[in-house]
């Protein structure tokens, strides 16, 4: 099952896209270099507990978010994934969801080429540009699908997903939970949030959702308690996803993300037991 999914990232464009990462990783520097000692003294105690861009716990972010995007655990099985699923933000491909329409997947396909000149996807750099911030097919299609599975073989291109994935949205949400104070689970929170959302600042998009949150509860990094931070991010997260059709579905917050949150488990450790859609399996990572 696919999950109809869809980034708001396309309100703000790539450029905001990126000045958002660089912000964030501007912002957090101080607090990397900090930890643990800007927390409070409860996440001080858990100091050896790894954050999510430790090997295992990004392992398990990613099959967290294959798990409400493409019904699987197996995200690497998602490198040639390319589907238009009738959004309004065109194509959406590869492992994290890269959209024709938000200027996500343009990117992705320029840095690959800036790489690797020659690759099966360079000639459809000028209708990926065409179409950026539409719905358009128009010069793609069932041949651009085919070049997309293809490509998608290639070590490479994987890599280039991989990297893309990290620079606009897992490094960024991490980052910035970092300096929020919060562990694992709210940097995943986090993580999910952006790739869904886009890391905008409208009242949708990342930025406004953890703006809504912060009216509601403080973090800890400013002396509030996680779980009544998280939580309030959480009821924003949910109230900004039902705003659009695509985003109706809400089971990735309430029966996988709230789950793990009311278990208090903060630092996101196995073992991991969760639903994410209504007659869907229950996931687990022992």
């Amino acid at each position: 099952m696919l999950t109809l999914r869809a980034k708001a990232g396309f309100l703000v464009g790539g450029g905001a896209a990126v000045a958002l990462a660089a912000a964030l990783a501007t912002t957090s520097v101080g607090s990397a270099q900090a930890t643990p000692s800007n927390r409070p003294a409860t996440v001080t105690s858990q100091a050896a507990a790894a954050d999510l861009d430790s090997p295992q716990k990004k392992e398990i972010a990613m099959q967290l978010v294959s798990s409400a995007e493409n019904s699987s655990l197996d995200w690497r099985a998602q490198y040639g994934y390319i589907e238009d699923i009738d959004d309004g933000r065109g194509y959406t491909g590869g492992i994290i969801g890269f959209t024709s329409g938000t200027h996500d997947m343009l990117e992705l396909v320029e840095a690959y080429t800036d790489d690797h000149p020659d690759n099966g996807l360079a000639g459809y750099l000028p209708a990926l540009r065409a179409v950026d911030g539409t719905d358009s097919h128009q010069g793609l299609g069932t041949a651009f699908e085919q070049a997309w599975k293809a490509e998608a073989e290639v070590t490479a291109f994987q890599q280039a997903q991989d990297s893309e994935r990290d620079r606009v949205y897992f490094d960024p949400a991490v980052q910035q939970a970092r300096a929020d104070g919060l562990r694992a689970l709210g940097q995943f929170i986090y993580y999910d949030a952006i790739v869904m959302h886009g890391p905008g600042e409208d009242d949708v998009s990342f930025g406004g959702i953890r703006r809504t949150a912060l009216e509601q509860a403080a973090p800890p990094s400013e002396g509030g308690d996680e779980t009544a931070y998280l939580n309030a991010f959480l009821d924003a997260r949910k109230a900004a996803m039902l705003t659009e059709e695509a985003h109706s579905e809400t089971g990735r917050v309430d029966t996988e993300q709230r789950k793990f949150l009311r278990e208090g488990n903060l630092d996101l450790d196995p073992p991991l037991r969760w639903t994410v859609y209504e007659g869907d399996e229950t996931y687990e990572i022992l």
